[in-house]
């Protein structure tokens, strides 16, 4: 059987090979003739780029070579077979392709109709019904089995045109943990490269993972229709499920003369869950959830894995994680203000706190040895996932900590670090190709590679700088700022220096004491930066966003929550700004 890189047919004519020879230069002539087939090239080659392996030493001007969908050399001096296809890697940075440590990419949404009906979607369509069906009927009891499906795999449900999997792709994300999601139950996780023509193409570890919510599928009238009942009924399971061990032990020892065990697939499926040691996914967001969490598996004895912990900063909560030994999946989709609320509206000091604290909760988990990574809980842009992480970045998290959350790290607490995860010789060629840093704003993603296959990322690049002429952006210098707050205007002022690329860095003066700005950028006519300021609840970001014209800017600051609007103006500048452009 051919490998996966190299399934296609077989039917070129020679002026294709024409065509490739000219129009790329990187292509090697045997690797044209394979372009001109419709095959994929045995052999990729990236030379000359940046390599950041995760697992070791950035390589500064290094070859990673892939031959049928694993990585054969990596290094310095690496040597290049002569038939590969060769990327000029000058300018270029090579890392581990992404992972997203839980999703339901690649999954269907819902049912679209009766299993085996036109279009009705097969067996993955009847098992989605049968849990839908299930949870729907009020349960009398534990003995119902409310909300419990968890012989469902994401491997039988896998959909590889699913949208989502190239848009992930295209966002540098390589792999994901794709999951059922519906139930306390809701069934096990499967490890998908997001690439492959079958579903089998696709799945890198299946089972992968067990996973357990606290929804309440009883309803007013059923059970469980509260967290107690929840939680008690997850309880009972495991009990059961050691109870039908225990069973099968003794009637595998004797069966004649011995009651046969009855048939009970969801403790059976628990129990093989367990002999495998298999990750335990476990909901837990508030300290006092998680320190719950943590009880809970003293008794349940799992391999836990809790999922969420936004609040995981608080005081003591890294440390109770880290004592136990329990990794950690932490949602980047941090709290944010609805965009529809009230403006006017109050908001609690607690909500304001937790949506400012959010992002240093991977810092603390860091600080306190925890190993944990990163999930995107439903966000929907991936892109979103990278600009999330990089607010971890900003509140404390080391940028090298937080590229291992998203590649080698997740792929260690999902049990497939000795596959993929990093760039070694002997793994899984899943690789992204960056133009720059992977967690800058002005970075794209050239290529992507997935099991070996090269995928050419097309998407618009970010707005160019201007480079002169009327009208060109140019922040360097001092302004004043007028922010238009409930209480009156207050005036700011800003020493901002902007750099040939548009990043923008600098001094910030305001009634409440001066700051220096962390980020900041221009792109076309709009400009943002950030810096920290203490304003009575400790230090916040305060983010400047607006867009400028000649000597005057305009545009809205956030602050705690919430947004003011501000101008400004570029004092003492009596010169046109063509004229600015030309000195």
């Amino acid at each position: 059987m051919l490998p996966r890189s190299a399934r296609s047919s077989f039917s070129g004519v020679i002026a294709a090979v024409l065509i490739a020879v000219l129009a790329v230069g990187t292509v090697s002539v045997p690797d044209a003739r394979a372009q001109a087939k419709g095959a994929a090239p045995p052999y990729f080659a990236i030379k000359g780029a940046r390599i950041v392996t995760v697992s070791g030493a950035v390589i500064e001007n290094g070859t990673v070579v892939v031959a049928n969908g694993l990585i054969t050399a990596v290094g310095a001096n690496a040597t290049i077979p002569p038939e590969a296809w060769v990327i000029d890697g000058k300018g270029l940075t090579v890392y581990p392709g992404l992972i997203d440590a839980m999703s339901d990419v690649g999954l269907p949404a819902a049912p679209a109709g009766p299993a085996g009906a036109p279009g009705g979607g097969g067996p993955a369509v009847a098992l989605q019904q049968a849990a839908q069906q299930a949870a729907a009927r009020p349960s009398q009891g534990p003995e119902d089995r409310p909300g419990t499906t968890p012989w469902r795999n994401a491997a039988d449900e896998l959909q590889p045109t699913e949208r989502r999997v190239e848009t992930w792709r295209n966002a540098g994300f390589t792999t994901v943990l794709a999951a059922p999601k519906t139930g306390i139950f809701p069934g096990q996780g499967a490890v998908i490269n997001l690439a492959g023509e079958r579903p089998g193409d696709m799945v890198v570890k299946t089972p992968a993972t067990l996973h357990i919510t606290l929804q309440q599928p009883g309803g007013f009238f059923g059970f469980p229709g509260s967290l107690f009942g929840v939680i008690a009924y997850i309880k009972q399971v495991f009990l059961d499920a050691a109870q039908a061990r225990a069973a099968d032990e003794i009637y595998t020892a004797n069966p004649k003369g011995t009651e046969r065990p009855d048939y009970d697939r969801t403790t059976r499926v628990l129990n093989a869950a367990l002999r495998a040691n298999r990750p335990v996914l476990f909901p837990a967001t508030t300290a006092a959830q998680i320190l719950r969490a943590l009880e809970l598996n003293e008794q349940l004895k799992t391999n836990m894995v809790i999922y969420h912990a936004q609040r995981a900063y608080e005081s003591g909560v890294a440390a109770a994680i880290a004592a136990k030994k329990i990794p950690v999946l932490v949602s980047v989709k941090w709290p944010e203000k609805e965009a529809n609320a009230d403006p006017e509206a109050e908001e609690l000091l607690s909500t304001l706190r937790f949506r400012d604290k959010a992002p240093s909760t991977p810092a603390a988990l860091d600080r306190a040895g925890v190993r944990f990574a990163f999930y995107s809980d439903g966000i929907a842009n991936p892109k979103d996932i990278i600009k999330n992480t990089k607010k971890a970045i900003d509140a404390g998290l080391k940028a090298d900590a937080a590229l291992r959350a998203l590649t080698l790290g997740a792929a260690e607490i999902l049990g497939v670090a000795d596959r993929t995860g990093s760039i070694e010789t002997g793994k899984i060629a899943n690789l992204v190709v960056t133009t720059g840093d992977i967690f800058s704003d002005r970075t794209q993603v050239k290529y992507v590679f997935v099991d070996g296959r090269k995928f050419d990322v097309k998407e618009p690049p970010p707005p160019p700088l201007p480079a002169g002429g009327l009208g060109a952006v140019r922040m360097t210098g001092r302004w004043s700022f007028t922010v238009i707050a409930p209480d009156g205007p207050q005036p700011a002022s800003a020493d901002l220096t902007q750099a040939a690329d548009g990043t923008l860095s600098g001094s910030v003066s305001t009634q409440y004491g001066n700051s220096t700005i962390t980020k900041g950028s221009v792109t076309g006519n709009r400009f943002t930066f950030t810096f920290l300021l203490d304003l009575g609840q400790g230090p916040s970001d305060i983010i400047f966003s607006g867009t400028i014209e000649g000597n005057t800017v305009k545009g809205s600051v956030s602050a705690l929550g919430q947004d003011f609007e501000f101008t400004g103006t570029k004092p003492g500048s009596g010169q046109s700004e063509a004229e600015e452009v030309r000195q």
